[in-house]
């Protein structure tokens, strides 16, 4: 157990020092229903590196992430229609409160890629993405969409299409800080992760206008080099990426039988009675003698071991709780008690809450991106009225200098 201990103090460890960088998309909700921390969700497990921003925009992290074209075991579902709720956070673990620094100022999207498994490995990068919401600057409010996820306590949320295809999607909400991107070299900041999820839907409708990601922006697009700092105050943003998904618009049919209605793939284990990420512990088998019951002991240690090791940048604090659960199971084999297993019920985590309302992310009038419209390619320019003064060369007010991201992967400072 001691080594277990030692597992979960370097996670502890490695997670203060991710904290010192950036943000990161952890866990979402789905019509405001927790899935938990890192369950479905595709992210950088180098904790030290977890909240970096991607090293290359040419690269294929740029699709899901660092890691990001690895499955993980499990795949939540969604109905069409449904408002998913994507949380970032500055503390992976959510140990502290924060979700991006004042800084990281700049626009937010959400695409979606239709694939035959969310759980299977290398269909994250290249052809097949198209986007269903974006934001950037909103001249009503004075706000990057960046802001506005900070003030919502970093969840952005968004509706799911009604009409696509039933099956298996990568949903990809992302987001580019602009504070470093007009320096000496340019460094966009973008901040990527992938949800698995399986749609359920009656609908057979894909898009059309779809791009491949990385490929569907390079720095020579006018959108990487954007000075949020400038002077004068009125500046121009222009947008990139494909226009903006409608349901209804822009569309082709499939053929029914094609239509995936029924989740087969990543679904929860019936036997899980605890989970951490995309662990799930579970149920012991039975036991009424002393060997059935050690037998039962060594299972549950066996199960602990690859929770711990599977634990990452959220952290593994329900491994703990199942921890707790084996040392009861052992200890009843020591004093003599071989009928069991025992109820895991008293040593059940806290559930996480559900959201009692979400603020669902409508971009204004006054605003270039549309969630629900089209616009055609290449997308508009629209106007940005900015007060903030300049951060100049060196420094970035409110914020750190960064000399990571998106242009040929430097070296990533902490900030």
């Amino acid at each position: 157990m001691q080594f277990l201990n030692t597992k979960s103090l370097l996670l502890a460890a490695a997670a203060l020092d991710a904290a010192t960088a950036h943000t990161t998309f952890t866990n979402f909700y789905v019509d405001k229903e927790p899935m938990g921390d890192a369950t479905c969700v595709r992210m950088n497990n180098d904790i030290p590196k977890a909240t970096w921003p991607i090293g290359s925009i040419t690269g294929n992290d740029m699709a899901c992430g660092a890691n990001g074209n690895k499955g993980v075991a499990r795949v939540c579902p969604a109905k069409s229609g449904s408002e998913m709720t994507f949380n970032f956070r500055d503390w992976p673990d959510g140990s502290q409160p924060g979700s991006i620094d004042d800084s990281h100022k700049g626009p937010c999207s959400v695409y979606m890629k239709k694939v035959d498994n969310s759980a299977a490995d290398n269909n994250a990068a290249g052809p097949g993405w198209f986007k269903i919401f974006e934001e950037d600057y909103d001249n009503s409010s004075g706000e990057w969409c960046t802001m506005k996820i900070k003030a919502n306590d970093g969840k952005l949320t968004v509706k799911l299409p009604t009409d696509l295809a039933g099956g298996y999607y990568l949903v990809r909400p992302e987001l580019l800080a602009l504070h470093q991107a007009d320096k000496s070299p340019p460094d966009p900041q973008f901040y990527v992760g992938c949800a698995q999820v399986f749609l359920e839907s009656t609908g057979t409708s894909t898009p059309q206008d779809t791009v491949s990601i990385p490929g569907y922006v390079n720095m020579q697009h006018p959108a990487m080099t954007f000075g949020i700092w400038n002077r004068p105050k009125t500046l121009t943003f222009p947008q990139f990426g494909p226009s903006t998904y409608k349901s209804g618009s822009s569309k082709r049919n499939i053929e029914t039988r094609t239509n995936q209605n029924k989740q087969t793939i990543g679904l929860k284990p019936a036997n899980c009675i605890m989970q951490n990420g995309n662990w799930c512990g579970v149920t012991l088998p039975s036991y009424s003698d002393e060997q059935g019951c050690y037998a039962a002991s060594s299972k549950c240690s066996e199960q602990l071991t690859t929770c711990y090791s599977s634990a990452g940048p959220t952290g593994s604090k329900n491994c703990k709780n199942w921890e707790q659960y084996c040392s009861s199971v052992r200890q009843a084999c020591g004093s003599g008690n071989f009928n069991g297993p025992p109820s895991a019920s008293s040593f059940m985590p806290t559930a996480p809450a559900s959201l009692s309302e979400v603020n669902l992310m409508t971009p204004s009038t006054d605003n270039g991106g549309s969630q629900g419209g089209s616009s055609p390619q290449p997308a508009p320019e629209k106007k940005v009225e900015t007060t903030e003064s300049s951060g100049g060369n060196d420094s970035v007010r409110g914020g750190s200098v960064n000399t990571c991201g998106s242009n040929g992967g430097q070296k990533c400072a902490a900030g």
